[in-house]
């Protein structure tokens, strides 16, 4: 199955907080927030959602295609996506433009704030999957310039193409009326507790009337785990306890990465949101999205280990 992600290419900036931000934060003074905080440390790292899902699904032996927008300062990051098995002929190059930028910082609660530069990401609406991935059987939208994830959803519904619908950092720009638009008839809708609490504020719909639009909802929930609701049944994934929390930006997107890869196996819907959440553990224990390494049996051993199944996944070591 060819899997096309969709989402921003970017280098994330990454700070970190010696300290809590619910600290310097007053509640009876939200409306008029004014506050800095002195950082220990500052990383540039690749980035950017679309390649953070690619990445651990190509560690998993997926194969899978970018189409997205990228600057002038990309050749060096193509090199690194496609040594490690990211499909990138789907990515249009903006010559008189950078890269997006992605800047956040983490307190010791693994709290984040953060800023998004657009950058060359403004420019892929001029993308279509007709065009630029027509080998495409199924698609994730995931964050991106918003007009591009609503042209994204109306194409991807005009071929009948599958997709697995991923606002996330976009529903603050999106509007109810297209958030439900991408919700009706995708695969399934991936988001965090806050982000699905945020989709109901601005749609008005229940959990339930998601689920009435969308074939299945994946719920994160960091460390207490995830939930997949799909085909009437409810799914709770465990959280795979990282032997060191190092940083956690790209978690969520390296378990999309885990779960497409057993979505493109055919597994089991507990099986693949069990690769998601051990994909996701290994991002915390390293520095940056793309941090983290490992082969397709290094993987299925942890996975044996920690879920005490030792004959999953044979799938992957063929």
């Amino acid at each position: 199955m060819q899997v096309v992600i969709t989402g921003s290419i970017a280098f994330d900036y990454l700070m970190s907080f010696p300290g809590k931000f619910a600290d310097h934060l007053l509640a009876d003074k939200l409306h008029k927030v004014s506050v800095s905080f002195l950082v220990d440390s500052l990383r540039r790292l690749p980035g950017g959602i679309a390649p953070n899902i690619a990445y651990t699904n190509a560690l998993l032996g997926g194969h899978p295609k970018i189409m997205a927008t990228a600057g002038q300062d990309f050749e060096e990051y193509r090199l690194w996506l496609e040594n490690h098995g990211v499909d990138t002929s789907g990515v249009m190059v903006i010559e008189d433009d950078y890269c997006a930028s992605f800047f956040v910082n983490t307190d010791e609660d693994l709290n984040q704030i953060a800023s998004f530069y657009t950058g060359a990401m403004a420019y892929a609406d001029q993308l279509s999957f007709a065009r630029n991935a027509a080998d495409a059987e199924l698609a994730i939208i995931s964050p991106n310039d918003p007009m591009a994830m609503v042209a994204y959803v109306s194409e991807c519904k005009s071929l009948a193409l599958p997709y697995i619908y991923d606002p996330s950092q976009q529903i603050i720009r999106l509007s109810g009326e297209q958030l439900r638009e991408g919700l009706a008839g995708c695969v399934m809708l991936t988001v965090n507790e806050y982000e699905l609490f945020m989709i109901q504020e601005k749609t008005g719909l229940s959990e339930e009337d998601i689920l009435s639009l969308a074939g299945g909802v994946l719920t994160t929930k960091g460390e207490n785990g995830s939930q997949i609701r799909i085909d009437q049944q409810i799914y709770d994934i465990p959280a795979v306890p990282p032997q060191e929390v190092v940083e956690p930006t790209g978690a969520g997107d390296a378990f999309r990465g885990g779960l497409l890869r057993g979505i493109q196996l055919g597994l089991p819907w507990e099986v693949a949101g069990r690769m998601g959440a051990l994909a996701s553990t290994y991002v915390l224990e390293n520095i940056g999205p793309q941090g983290h390494y490992y082969t397709p049996a290094e993987f299925v051993d942890r996975y044996r280990q920690v879920f005490d199944d030792k004959d999953a996944l044979e799938q992957l070591l063929t």
